[in-house]
């Protein structure tokens, strides 16, 4: 798994990090199925908590690959390619025990997705963030904006994705988008992970059932569908097909 690595922690947690940092950590078909097997292999191996981080500091995911990802989609193709990464996020989001997004960079359209399917999502100061998929001529296609309806107030949400506005971490803080922002030369990932990895399996499965129970996220799957198929819908509009031809043509 050259793009995603899996660590399994001698703390008893599970590590998942993107390592593509030359392509801004920006998910492909590949790192997909990638990302699919290793959420599965930690969930067979009863880690205590996930955590879904990324290598480099400028980026933690720019979303989609254009590569496989790109303006000449038919509606069907763009929703073949799309609907693997909304498995990936609700594997993610409906996790048995904690899940934890370690911001240490910038996150825009799917990665923004990635981040809140996360139950925690731990940023950098100063790392910014922006559901910019309405700016592109679409709309967030990973289940991501189903997601995210869930995490904030559903006032902030809609804004959020009708805008396609970029915020930086801790005006999210407010919105309650961001747990907890840390200060760039206090970023220690096995500091921020020690509350975590103090706790038992047992105590996290507990609470992490609570929590599904109490929200609405194990009965999201079909949203999710829905906004793969909303966003798929859109890929063949003149409005996205300029936004990635402007794209490809940036100097």
């Amino acid at each position: 798994m050259e793009n995603i690595q899996y660590i399994h922690h001698d703390d008893g947690f599970g590590i998942i990090r993107l390592q593509r940092p030359e392509k801004h950590n920006a998910i492909s078909v590949e790192m997909a199925d990638q990302l699919k097997i290793a959420v599965k292999t930690a969930k067979e191996e009863n880690v205590k908590f996930l955590v879904i981080a990324a290598s480099g500091e400028k980026m933690f995911c720019a979303g989609g690959d254009l590569a496989n990802l790109h303006g000449d989609l038919t509606s069907d193709e763009a929703f073949s390619a799309l609907y693997p990464m909304k498995e990936v996020l609700y594997d993610i989001a409906s996790f048995p025990v904690p899940t934890i997004g370690l911001l240490n960079g910038d996150a825009l359209g799917g990665g923004c997705e990635i981040a809140t399917a996360c139950d925690f999502r731990i940023a950098r100061e100063h790392t910014r963030f922006g559901f910019v998929q309405t700016t592109l001529g679409i709309a967030p296609g990973w289940g991501g904006g189903a997601l995210l309806y869930e995490k904030v107030l559903p006032s902030f949400a809609y804004h959020w994705i009708l805008e396609g506005g970029i915020y930086d971490a801790a005006y999210l803080f407010n919105k309650e988008w961001i747990h907890k922002v840390v200060a760039k030369q206090e970023w220690d990932e096995e500091k921020l992970l020690a509350p975590y990895a103090s706790r038992s399996f047992k105590q996290m499965k507990i609470l992490k059932r609570q929590y599904l129970k109490r929200t609405s996220v194990l009965g999201l799957a079909a949203a999710m569908s829905d906004e793969v198929r909303n966003s798929a819908n859109l890929w063949d509009s003149e409005e996205h097909k300029e936004a990635v031809s402007k794209f490809h043509n940036r100097k």
